[in-house]
């Protein structure tokens, strides 16, 4: 297949394009920068020039490709939008990725939440997550439309990424934190927990979904679980540092800004990924966040 992938210089992107390269998969990955895609390059993807905001590029290269990879943006409706017109009818798979915190809440750190969503579980999002699970269902709607949409819902990435960037979102900002103040911290009493998976086995189920997903299906994307306690314990360890100790949270929001702080930090999100397993035989091989941080995660 021919397939265009937006987000093809980031973590997810990238990480995902080169797994579907393995399977012999051409790659067309959208790129803001020329200095970018030179890199792009190097790594046997095919460099298209230009942004979410340009809807003619979007739908001109959807209908050229045989199938669409949105790693770029999970709250962009318009490119969304843009994307799923130009393959309207067309039967194509199209694979968003979305993210968990469209189930976290607002614990700041201080609550571990009982509440764990599998795929048949109704989402209540946060006020600031709405907009986000609105496009996750437009997508999984739109198998109504012909596309074979599929979300892929990821839980907390970790691992060093394969692509142009090595480093996902929330563990490394807790290492960036403790490289600058000499002090591991985490939001609040850190209580709050979250479902995570390694990028290597998130990767390989974007390539089941792409050869194997029903239209309008969704999927968590998680193999285990742990709080951000118990995260900042095993950096501590990692880094030879003292124990941790709690981060204000409107500290953290001035530092790190709203969002960050109170939904990827501060939040819990716990999810199972029943349908994967079920549907598409996924076998994750990675099972521990701490394990990985203690053991793997790069120091240097």
């Amino acid at each position: 297949m021919t397939i265009f992938l937006t987000g093809a210089s980031g973590y997810v992107g990238g990480a995902v394009a080169l797994r579907l390269m393995k399977d012999g998969h051409r790659i067309r990955g959208l790129v803001r920068s020329p200095e970018k895609a030179a890199r792009l390059r190097a790594l046997g993807i095919e460099p298209v020039l230009g942004d979410l905001s340009d809807a003619a590029l979007l739908a001109r290269e959807a209908k050229a490709a045989d199938a669409v990879v949105n790693a770029a943006s999970s709250d962009d409706r318009a490119a969304v939008e843009a994307l799923l017109d130009a393959l309207a009818g067309s039967g194509k798979p199209f694979l968003h990725t979305s993210g968990t915190s469209v189930v976290a809440d607002d614990a700041r750190g201080d609550r571990t939440s009982e509440r764990i969503h599998d795929e048949n579980t109704p989402v209540e999002p946060v006020p600031g997550k709405v907009a986000r699970v609105a496009i996750d269902r437009l997508i999984v709607e739109a198998a109504d439309s012909g596309v074979r949409s599929v979300v892929l819902c990821n839980s907390l990435i970790y691992g060093t990424g394969p692509g142009l960037h090595a480093d996902s979102v929330q563990i490394p900002t807790l290492v960036a934190e403790a490289r600058t103040s000499g002090v591991v911290r985490h939001i609040g009493h850190g209580l709050n927990i979250w479902s995570n998976v390694h990028v290597d086995d998130m990767a390989d189920l974007y390539a089941l979904a792409l050869d194997r997903a029903q239209a309008g299906a969704f999927y968590y994307v998680e193999n285990g679980e742990a709080s951000f306690a118990e995260a900042a314990a095993a950096i501590a360890r990692r880094l030879g540092l003292g124990a941790p100790q709690p981060w204000p949270v409107d500290d953290a929001i001035a530092a790190l800004g709203f969002g960050h702080a109170v939904y990827s930090l501060g939040s819990n999100s716990r999810v199972r990924g029943r349908r994967a397993r079920a549907e598409l035989g996924w076998a994750p091989k990675h099972a521990s966040l701490t394990g990985w941080i203690e053991h793997e995660m790069p120091v240097s």
